[in-house]
């Protein structure tokens, strides 16, 4: 039986995935006492065990086991129940969990967020992901038509993924005009909730009651009062010296959920050091001049020192249907990333055709780190895809950015190139 120690905040959705699997498998498993996001998680001796600094983060009680994606701590402290006890089962409930951070998560972030002051409010942005999480729930709803539970005829993980994903969804903008028209999803919602392993790690859950209103001052009020009431067990003097901190420092990383995220502020490449790359001059040459010309410009300006290259990978090319649909994920990750653009550049592209497709790209930005941490607004779709920093010296990047700066190539299974979307 695993037995370990859960680092995370308070109300943080991913975290309630192995809680509420530690519930059902006997798994011991105890929250961290007096975690602090953005310093608890900055502390040398977390970073010592969790690199990327992120949470949920699972040590096992021997300290050889050390986890940081939510669903790979809830297969850990789950039993085999919940996981699956043959294969196919369990490839249904990793179907299920990919679907949940694919299709459910982009959207319930767009959709509830800006509600919820955290990120600012557009109005295009939030009609777009409230029909696309409308589109994912009435999927749901078909599926749950003749089933109790979405595998099995009781819970798995694939239950506990699909609702922590919908939780502040259900909570927060999923009114009761909205609700009527989802009447099986709904229902496994509300079984699920009521489970009393369920809510013994999740508590009593309120549906939203009303349809949301936008309250551009609510920002401010929730940073607040997480000032207020999240940090209540903390000394007068240490809060004030944190409060010093986030006003003279470039904002530290954000949370992956509702529950901790740092006051809106400055774009974040500010705090980084300008370099020799000037982007807008490349992104100039390129929109008007050839490859031939733009690509050989990019890497005699480039600025290694102070800019770094970065290939990305879509996690779940199973799951590309229509390759319309994927080119929207892809338009869509972009406009959630708008803010981002001044400093950042890329070429993602879409190969091989409809049912049988990947998507994968070349990003550049300022900076040596993973970007996307570094705002909550940017934070929405990158853990869908794979990450991996490019060496700006080698022949294999040279040859990737050559491949899709000009749109040509193949991706890692031989599949033709199909289209590409430039991030500019």
């Amino acid at each position: 039986m695993a037995a370990g120690v859960l680092y995370t905040y308070p109300q943080n959705f991913r975290a309630y995935k192995a809680l509420i699997a530690a519930q059902y498998s006997g798994a011991e498993l105890r929250v961290a006492p007096d975690f602090v996001f953005g310093e608890t998680n900055k502390s040398e001796e977390f970073l010592s065990k969790f690199p990327a600094g992120k949470v949920p983060a699972y040590e096992s009680a021997d300290g050889k086991v050390l986890l940081t994606e939510s669903n790979a701590i809830a297969y850990y402290v789950a039993n085999a129940a919940l996981r699956g006890e043959d294969v196919e089962t369990q490839a249904r409930i990793w179907q299920w969990a990919s679907w949940a951070d694919s299709e459910l998560l982009p959207a319930s972030c767009a959709w509830v967020f800006p509600y919820l002051g955290i990120m600012q409010f557009n109005k295009q942005n939030v009609e777009r992901a409230k029909a696309d999480l409308l589109a994912a729930l009435r999927l749901l709803d078909e599926h749950l038509l003749t089933r109790t539970f979405l595998v099995t005829e009781r819970i798995t993980l694939a239950d506990i993924i699909v609702f922590s994903t919908l939780l502040h969804a259900f909570q927060h903008v999923l009114e009761p005009s909205v609700r009527a028209s989802l009447v099986n999803a709904v229902r496994w919602f509300n079984t699920v909730a009521q489970q009393p392993r369920v809510a013994a790690a999740v508590g009593s859950v309120q549906l939203c009651a009303a349809a949301p209103t936008y309250d551009p001052k609510k920002y401010q009020e929730l940073t607040q009062s997480k000032k207020e009431g999240g940090k209540k067990d903390k000394k007068a003097e240490k809060k004030e010296q944190q409060q010093k901190k986030k006003e003279e420092a470039p904002p530290a990383e954000p949370a992956d959920d509702l529950d901790e995220k740092p006051k809106e502020s400055k774009d974040p490449f500010d705090s980084m050091p300008k370099g020799t790359f000037n982007m807008d001059d490349f992104k100039r040459c390129y929109s008007n001049e050839d490859e031939a010309k733009s690509i050989p410009y990019f890497w005699e300006k480039f600025d290694p020192e102070n800019y770094s290259i970065w290939y990305a990978e879509y996690k779940y090319p199973e799951e590309l249907a229509k390759v319309f649909m994927s080119c929207n994920l892809i338009t869509g990750m972009f406009q959630r990333l708008d803010k981002m653009r001044k400093q950042a550049f890329a070429s993602v592209c879409l190969f091989g055709e409809d049912n049988n497709s990947s998507i994968s790209g070349v990003w550049v930005w300022r900076g040596q780190e993973l970007a996307f941490p570094l705002s909550p607004d940017w934070q929405i779709d990158y853990e869908s895809y794979d990450w991996k920093k490019l060496d700006p010296s080698s022949e294999e990047t040279k040859k990737l950015v050559q491949e899709y700066f000009s749109w040509s190539g193949t991706d890692k299974q031989g599949r033709k190139f199909n289209q590409g979307k430039i991030f500019k």
